[in-house]
């Protein structure tokens, strides 16, 4: 069955004086889609949800959502729910009348408000937090308080500003899945602002990678951690080792000393300096056979389930390369700083950026 478009922007600008925090801004999100705005402070991800909110007024372009061009629309005229990064709950109304509070002016009577609210503070896995105010509750439940609120009225787009960030980890981790459940069970079309990758690769179907007001990919999150497009993205998007090299004939790169074959090295002319980069995980250390270059383990890093381990491998420059291993691994080949490896790097995990930081050419 063919995707349904639900939200489409079309060459959306936005600036602040001299700074434009928006860039000519194309996008479509389909109907019941769970997309991330996913990107450092300052990229414009929280503008943009804002000018879809109506919450700012876009200097050009575009906007429809269901079919319907809501460009200028007010705020209060366009079909959407939102939660703040604060939550913005009322101190003095209990979280029931939090929730209730938008369908008081569709002239409900009390009966229905009540019980639309219970019902969705129900959804929420609150529902014996509503006699209580907001002080009296944990930032969790502020959190899904607000969410119920934003829900409780049925929207068609869900807008959430980075509504995890006030919380601890292990709540967070907690809510990101409830927060996801929650939106597939409803099948609300729901767009989320968020500087954590890990919080966009966990819950997104796809992912909106900005930088400086422009969009650099559009992707599942295994499309924008496997293959990322721009330098910026490989870095923001987990953790990348980049190298120095320069493009060889026949498929090959050449890194510092050493010469290796990399399949994305075709897609660059030759003789062209470009970065090089691989994942930290697709290091192989030890087990290299004939392939194998050496290195010296600089530190190790315990990180719960493996362990990063910072090799120097003097035959690929001076920066130390970061290599994701099982402990097993590292209990088995007795690693420990200043002990002699042999290291591999697989022809294709190598990705390949120009030295400006661009993809492969066209």
């Amino acid at each position: 069955m063919a995707e349904e478009s639900y939200l489409r922007i079309d060459g959306v600008n936005k600036s602040f004086g001299p700074f434009q925090a928006l860039r000519d801004i194309a996008l479509t999100i389909n109907r019941g889609e769970f997309v991330c705005f996913l990107g450092p402070s300052g990229c414009g991800k929280t503008t943009l949800l804002r000018i879809i909110a109506g919450l700012e007024a876009q200097d050009s372009g575009r906007l429809h959502q269901d079919g319907r061009d809501i460009s200028r629309l007010e705020p209060g005229a366009r079909d959407f729910g939102i939660v703040f990064q604060s939550y913005a709950l009322f101190p003095n109304l209990t979280a029931l009348e939090n929730v209730g509070y938008g369908l008081r002016n569709l002239g409900l009577p009390k009966a229905r408000i009540a019980a639309r609210a219970e019902e969705m503070l129900d959804l929420a896995g609150i529902s014996e937090q509503g006699r209580k105010y907001p002080a009296q509750l944990s930032g969790g439940q502020q959190q899904r308080v607000a969410l119920a609120r934003a829900l409780a009225m049925s929207p068609g787009l869900l807008l959430l500003d980075e509504p995890l960030s006030a919380l601890d980890a292990r709540v967070r981790a907690r809510l990101r899945s409830e927060i996801r459940d929650l939106q597939r069970r409803l099948g609300v079309t729901t767009i989320m602002v968020t500087h954590d990758q890990e919080e966009a690769l966990t819950m997104a179907d796809r992912i909106v990678v900005m930088n400086m007001g422009g969009i650099d990919q559009v992707g599942t999150p295994y499309d924008i951690y496997r293959s990322p497009r721009t330098a910026f993205v490989a870095r923001f998007v987990g953790e990348m080792n980049f190298l120095p090299a320069t493009v060889q004939s026949g498929g090959t790169l050449r890194i510092g000393s050493v010469e290796l074959q990399a399949e994305a090295a075709a897609e660059h002319a030759e003789g062209s300096a470009v970065s090089a980069c691989i994942r930290p995980e697709d290091v192989i250390v030890g087990g290299a056979g004939d392939r194998g270059i050496a290195a010296t383990a600089e530190s190790l890093e315990f990180l719960g389930s493996y362990f990063r381990v910072k090799l120097l491998v003097p035959g690929l420059g001076p920066r130390p390369l970061a290599a994701d291993m099982a402990s097993e691994s590292v209990a088995a080949l007795r690693l420990r700083p200043g002990a002699g490896v042999a290291i591999d790097l697989v022809p294709g995990k190598i990705k390949i950026f120009a030295a400006d930081g661009a993809g492969p050419r066209d």
